[in-house]
């Protein structure tokens, strides 16, 4: 099984990219959330994470291998984790990572039903079912993955209570403002205004930090 692929991106389609090595181009689908950072990579070196299924109907003889690629190891356990609950195959997996795997991973810790339903192709009742079987097992991931639950986070200052408010007045969640904002307080502690704090947290939703 091949575990770790690198080589020359040559292609970024809507759910993989394409990786030319040694003469070979392979297609490795990848998540969501890491396509548009793929896609800028062009041109350039990569080197992705990797496991393999077989896609298809086992009873008609029709099965196709796949491959997939994700940018960090950590979100290879997680998705491993991911597609053991009930009802979530790969591809459902692979369109609900729009958000970094340690995000997705301080959602289902925290309970936070509402934040998962609002991942692509998975709903309430989907959320629920993710939270019921994987909650308590993902909590060391998530903190060091940089996902951090609510409930961990440290007393917030008039500051950053602020940025949060801010955060949530333009149409984000409380609890994902929280989040964001603990994440950036463990990365910048010298950061002093709430609309410096907001631009940090904004990093940290869209993947650029971690």
């Amino acid at each position: 099984m091949i575990v770790k692929l690198r080589g020359t991106l040559t292609d970024a389609g809507d759910e993989s990219v394409v990786i030319e090595h040694d003469g070979l181009a392979r297609e490795v689908l990848v998540p969501a959330y890491a396509l548009p950072e793929l896609a800028a990579s062009r041109g350039g070196t990569i080197q992705l994470h990797t496991l393999e299924y077989l896609e298809g109907n086992a009873a008609g003889g029709n099965l196709t291998p796949r491959m997939i690629g994700f940018m960090h190891a950590e979100d290879r356990v997680f998705f491993r984790q991911l597609i053991t609950v009930k009802g979530v195959g790969v591809r459902k997996a692979l369109r609900a990572l729009a958000a970094p795997a340690a995000q997705i991973a301080a959602f289902i810790e925290s309970g936070d039903a509402a934040a998962l339903a609002r991942l692509p192709g998975i709903g309430k009742r989907m959320a629920e079912q993710i939270i019921a079987e994987l909650r308590g097992k993902l909590r060391e991931h998530a903190l060091a993955a940089g996902g951090i639950p609510p409930a961990a986070a440290g007393p917030f200052t008039p500051q950053q209570r602020d940025a949060i408010e801010i955060i949530v007045a333009w149409g984000d969640s409380r609890t994902d403002a929280e989040r964001w904002i603990a994440r950036a307080a463990q990365l910048h502690g010298d950061i002093a205004a709430p609309d410096e704090w907001v631009k940090a947290a904004y990093r940290i939703r869209a993947g650029a930090e971690r």
